[in-house]
């Protein structure tokens, strides 16, 4: 179980997450970004199997405490339109990296819906970062493009997703493809969220565990 900690932002302000630890020294750092119901239990379990799995693993809180339930999307959909993404990015993403980096040899990203979206961004905007993860989110093409990212990406996308749809990830990949990257870019038979094992009518068991061994794999090859 990990706990709750001050770090500071890149702009040296303080700010908080949820770190989870690893059982080893020198284990390499993973920040894993919410989803846009805010730092909430299910994410911070992900900290503590990341941390299982061998990685420091810190989850920034982007609303300050704020957690939205699951049933009331138009909390969650406010706090998420309201978020500087760019400021999240730059300022507590990299904080967040920089605090990892005191101990750990190499950092990764991940993130989920608008975690998935904003480790996008971070993949090109954070010089700490190693590698990346997103899950079923990505940036418009006014925030970051394709070509603008700098490390190892890997993607899980829904192939039921009416946000980040299976076109806009297939375009963000061959933009990718054609700026000389190679990405790794997966699609399953689910839904939206399929990560996400609170949410009955989302969750795919399969999807989530053959993400899950492909996640740890890159991770492994990168960190």
């Amino acid at each position: 179980m990990g706990t709750t900690i001050t770090f500071n932002r890149a702009d040296g302000k303080p700010t908080s997450g949820y770190l989870a630890k690893a059982a080893r020294a020198n284990a390499s750092g993973v920040i894993v970004v919410q989803e846009w119901w805010g730092l909430q239990d299910q994410i911070k379990g992900l900290c503590d199997r990341f941390a299982a799995a061998g990685y420091e693993a810190l989850a920034p809180d982007l609303y300050d405490g704020v957690v939205a339930p699951y049933h009331d999307t138009n909390i969650a959909n406010n706090k998420m339109a309201a978020l500087n993404i760019l400021d999240a990015v730059d300022h507590i993403v990299r904080g967040a990296a920089q605090y990892l980096k005191l101990s750990a040899p190499k950092v990764g990203l991940t993130g989920f819906c608008l975690g998935g979206l904003i480790t996008a961004v971070g993949a090109a905007r954070v010089p700490e970062i190693s590698a990346a993860v997103s899950f079923y989110g990505l940036p418009s093409p006014d925030m970051t493009k394709p070509a603008d990212v700098k490390v190892p990406l890997q993607g899980h996308f829904a192939n039921q997703d009416d946000w980040c749809t299976p076109k806009a990830a297939k375009d963000f990949e061959a933009g990718m493809k054609a700026a000389g990257q190679t990405p790794e870019f997966f699609f399953y038979d689910a839904k939206h969220g399929f990560m996400n094992e609170q949410r009955l009518d989302f969750h795919h068991r399969a999807a989530n565990e053959l993400a899950w061994d492909r996640t740890i794999g890159f991770w492994r090859k990168h960190l």
